[in-house]
């Protein structure tokens, strides 16, 4: 398994050629926005971004964003979000290498748990978080969704 590391600020328009291949959702537009996300994303306690390389390019990364908690003996809970490979990558274990090391990360910030969401219909994805140390059923996942400007209210 490739070793994954912390991202850095010069790694913006590496993961955003990563982003640009994306099958789920498109990256911020336009660049400048994007540059000010990654500036906010880079500078907060709470997000940790985590990157394989391969070659000469960013191939994979993940995000770990985590919560305070008063609950849970006041121990944290993070977030797994922006899961992605490359797909001239994938199934080299570089996805694998972006998760265990956001796994290994919110284990030394003595959180909790960690939660993910899918929003893939595809039973690999599903193998491939089982095989991380993800286990379905734990949680009912729901997920409000932004009213489309001017739609009526629960037309979403």
């Amino acid at each position: 398994m490739a070793p994954a590391r912390l991202a850095r600020m010069d790694d913006l328009p590496a993961l955003l050629a990563l982003f640009a291949t994306c099958e789920v959702s498109p990256a911020a537009r336009p660049p400048a926005r994007a540059a000010a996300i990654w500036q906010e994303t880079m500078d907060s306690r709470f997000a940790h971004v985590f990157v394989a390389v391969a070659g000469q390019e960013i191939a994979a990364t993940s995000m770990l964003v985590t919560a305070p908690n008063i609950l849970r003996e006041g121990r944290s809970h993070s977030f797994l979000e922006n899961v992605m490979t490359h797909p001239a990558w994938r199934g080299r274990g570089l996805g694998r290498s972006v998760v265990a090391a956001a796994l290994a990360h919110a284990w030394t910030l003595d959180c909790h748990q960690v939660l993910l969401q899918s929003g893939r219909a595809d039973p690999r994805v599903y193998r491939f978080y089982e095989s991380a140390g993800f286990r379905p059923g734990l949680r009912t996942a729901y997920a409000a969704m932004r009213p489309i400007a001017g739609a009526a209210p629960g037309s979403a």
